[in-house]
């Protein structure tokens, strides 16, 4: 089990490490992690749905993703209160209190998970929460220390140094924990680490002495380009325009899914930032409304900062605007929600689209591919192309009767929907933007109006296999793996 002294220490980066190692060295290997808690999620092929760490840890695996891995999956809705999914399927919307009083109730739910894939796999690497030593959360844990002792996993720790007070945090955490619990740690990881490791060396020494524990490895800051795990992501840090496409994606407080974007977001020729408040939009040559959480509260925090009202400029100055899910629905006439999915009520929607959308309790979630039926304006490129993607909304979207459908899905259903000169459209298809062909074709028309010249896209597939055994050698060179092997028994 990999546990971190903080969140974003790199337990999700040491955990796909882990598991791509072992599948290189031949062993049958899986992720896990109890109860994630993240707006960045994924479906499975049956259509459930789960962390999109684990998806992601489970490619580098060389696995399909499964909810087995993450059979709990917290996404919040508000700063008191997440939806609450167990076993890919919705459980409901709880306050943390309340959750937090009966998640002990979940613990056969989470170890039939665990035990179906210990019959499966060789190995189960399993990643922690936050902190272990989160001292009023111990009693009833279920996700670091409860798990560990679930399943009697050892333990390393991992500490971020590049925050500071690495060595006070990996003993701070320590101390914390019951004897027992400090028992179970074989190993501390320093993570990010920056410089020359010999000046690192009497710190490591005297650790050691303090805690008893052996550290088995100090990993370097070192760029991979890996999926992360939600919203402490750097990548939404980007906020400058590095020239070539300006694309705008709109940084909502709520925002999900942001993976949606990473192809573009390593295209040579684009750049891509997040735009957080009105002064930072610009004149982009693209804006996209992102997928959320809560549509309805992010809708009115865009017109709280005065984004919306840019964003509607921009729209008239002829910048096209393409919404993903949340950001689909937003760009309606209406928003409806007559059973409190969100918090109930009417809204008026930005009026780009003659759509209105009706928020319902039971949530879409699937796998699936159509093609792209029709399109025109600087989208014209994409018609015909083949698209890939997953739902997960709980809103349905109606045309009004003014707007073209552009994707038909194979299940018979009719997806994206552009209004009348298509310099809009909004879409339900996380993924859609993953097609290497589709991104190259929208970006190359982009490209055309501007008088640039187009570039070349890379494979995704092959590049993100490098990426992976990249971090699997960074990890591999980086800890001692043959303690790691005499600590797996």
């Amino acid at each position: 089990m990999v546990q971190g002294t903080m969140s974003n220490s790199g337990k999700s980066f040491i955990t796909a490490g882990l598991c791509r190692i072992f599948k290189q060295d031949g062993y049958r290997v899986a992720p896990f992690k109890s109860q994630n808690m993240a707006l960045n999620s994924y479906i499975t092929e049956d259509g459930l749905e789960i962390g999109r760490a684990q998806a992601m840890q489970a490619q580098a695996a060389g696995v399909k993703p499964t909810t087995d891995m993450n059979p709990i999956l917290l996404k919040p809705t508000s700063n008191v209160g997440s939806q609450v999914i167990v076993g890919g399927e919705i459980m409901g919307n709880m306050k943390a209190m309340d959750y937090y009083a009966n998640k002990t109730a979940l613990i056969p739910e989470v170890m039939k998970a665990y035990e179906r894939l210990d019959r499966e796999y060789d190995v189960i690497v399993i990643e922690g929460a936050g902190s272990p030593a989160e001292i009023n959360l111990k009693d009833n844990d279920i996700v670091n220390m409860g798990m560990a002792k679930m399943a009697n996993a050892p333990v390393l720790l991992v500490g971020d140094i590049d925050r500071g007070g690495v060595f006070a945090s990996l003993y701070g955490t320590v101390k914390l924990l019951d004897p027992d619990e400090q028992a179970m740690i074989k190993g501390l990881v320093i993570n990010k680490f920056r410089g020359d490791v010999d000046i690192l060396k009497p710190g490591l020494t005297m650790i050691e002495e303090l805690t008893g524990i052996p550290v088995v490895g100090v990993v370097p800051m070192e760029f991979v380009d890996i999926d992360d795990e939600d919203s402490l992501s750097d990548r939404l840090e980007q906020t400058s325009v590095l020239g070539g496409v300006d694309v705008a994606v709109i940084r909502l407080p709520h925002i999900s899914n942001f993976t949606d974007f990473s192809t573009l977001e390593r295209m040579d020729g684009v750049s891509l930032r997040y735009v957080k408040n009105k002064a930072m939009l610009g004149s982009p040559d693209l804006i996209v409304l992102p997928g959320t959480k809560n549509t309805m509260d992010d809708l009115a925090w865009l017109r709280q900062c005065g984004l919306e009202g840019a964003i509607l400029r921009c729209h008239e100055a002829g910048v096209p605007v393409v919404g993903i899910c949340g950001g689909f629905q937003m760009l309606g006439e209406l928003l409806e929600d007559p059973f409190c999915v969100e918090h109930g009520g009417v809204m008026r929607g930005m009026g780009l689209l003659n759509t209105k959308t009706v928020f319902e309790e039971a949530k879409t979630r699937t796998q699936i591919k159509g093609q792209v039926i029709s399109a025109d304006g600087v989208f014209s490129a994409m018609e015909g192309m083949a698209v890939t993607g997953y739902e997960i909304h709980m809103g349905i979207t109606k045309n009004l009767g003014e707007c073209q459908p552009m994707i038909l899905l194979e299940d018979g259903r009719t997806d994206a929907l552009a209004n009348a000169s298509f310099s809009v459209f909004g879409s339900y298809l996380h993924g859609l933007f993953d097609a290497p062909e589709v991104v190259r074709a929208l970006v190359r028309k982009i490209m055309e109006s501007k008088g640039l010249e187009a570039v070349t896209i890379m494979d995704m597939d092959s590049y993100r296999e490098s990426q992976y055994d990249k971090l699997a050698d960074l990890v591999r060179h980086s800890l001692d793996m043959d303690k790691i092997y005499e600590i797996l028994g």
